[in-house]
């Protein structure tokens, strides 16, 4: 979805294509005490970026829209458009290998803005109309929907901001608690509180309710995906927008959800301060390599850091871009 208002380096390298991925990519790294290649900040660093899919369509639909991201079946990354495309691309080329439609309960297509592939073969998939989540099959088959409490609807049935509800969603560890991330405040709470949802799953496979707590933003900023890391903290991807000068996306890590609880948060890049290898930016941003990031998830991990895939949302738009980034963080 395209972010709500908010104000918020350049390096230049080689860049290289990576294997059939297009993948633009930084030069050989340098070894200098206490500097990281291509480092955004001391815990984050860029491995690359493809802008490879922007404006492009694969068996009849758009590859753009673009709102989550999650690891799928090996070898593969399941990439949700918020037009309700659900494509499966090859995890080390970003190239299409399928896609299924998803739809409501009435056949009607879905903002579907967060993804969870579950470990049970289905889909968890996010709207934030409502907002809902409803589990999908591999095919796309509708099996379910969660519940989802009185108060986090959509206004006038709820106090949800219309276009500001369910916009990430992850699964923790060990495959038990569901985690959904309002984009923006509740009508009535403080402007720099959203609210994280968890659903326990039960024995038989199902999620029942479970606990809700705060997480405070930085000022002017939303929620536009979260994350699980493998030892159970959040990655949280902040962003904003104002018109003339562009966005603004922050990635910071937040402790493990807790009953009743506000987790502890730290900044650990904003993106603004990445190398942009020779992005170029379609309208005014404070660095080119910005776009409205929207989607991210964790792909893997080496040598003490997490290798973590974030996409921008182009909402379909001649002055975005369908970009991707490859990230390296030590959390």
């Amino acid at each position: 979805m395209r972010p709500r208002t908010l104000r918020t380096a350049l390096a230049s390298l080689t860049a290289g294509l990576a294997a059939a991925g297009c993948l633009t990519a930084a030069g050989p790294a340098v070894a200098h005490a206490g500097h990281q290649a291509n480092a955004c900040s001391p815990s984050v660093s860029l491995a690359g970026f493809s802008d490879a899919l922007d404006k492009t369509t694969y068996d009849g639909a758009y590859v753009g829209n673009l709102s989550a991201l999650a690891p799928d079946r090996r070898g593969s990354v399941a990439a949700l458009s918020d037009r309700s495309s659900l494509f499966r691309l090859d995890a080390r080329t970003l190239q299409p290998r399928a896609v299924i439609t998803l739809a409501d309960e009435k056949g009607a297509a879905l903002d579907s803005e967060g993804l969870v592939a579950d470990p049970d073969g289905t889909y968890l998939v996010s709207s934030e109309t409502e907002p809902s989540i409803r589990r999908y099959s591999r095919t796309g088959e509708l099996l379910g929907r969660l519940p989802v409490p009185d108060d986090l609807r959509t206004a006038p049935e709820g106090r949800a901001r219309a276009n500001g509800s369910f916009e990430g969603l992850t699964l923790l560890p060990g495959g038990r608690t569901l985690v959904a991330s309002m984009e923006y405040p509740l009508d009535g709470d403080p402007a720099d509180l959203v609210r994280f949802q968890t659903w326990q799953r039960t024995r038989h496979g199902d999620f029942r309710l479970g606990d809700r707590y705060g997480y405070r933003t930085d000022p002017g900023l939303g929620v536009s995906e979260v994350t699980a890391t493998p030892d159970g903290r959040l990655l949280v991807l902040e962003r904003g927008f104002v018109s003339g000068v562009g966005n603004t996306v922050r990635l910071h890590l937040a402790d493990r959800p807790g009953r009743g609880t506000t987790p502890h948060k730290r900044l650990l890049a904003d993106l603004a301060d990445c190398p942009s290898l020779g992005a170029l930016a379609k309208q005014p941003q404070p660095s080119p390599l910005l776009d409205n990031f929207e989607g991210m998830t964790v792909t893997g991990r080496s040598k003490g850091r997490l290798d973590v895939l974030v996409v921008s949302d182009d909402n379909q738009n001649d002055v975005q871009t369908t970009r991707f980034l490859r990230l390296r963080v030590r959390a």
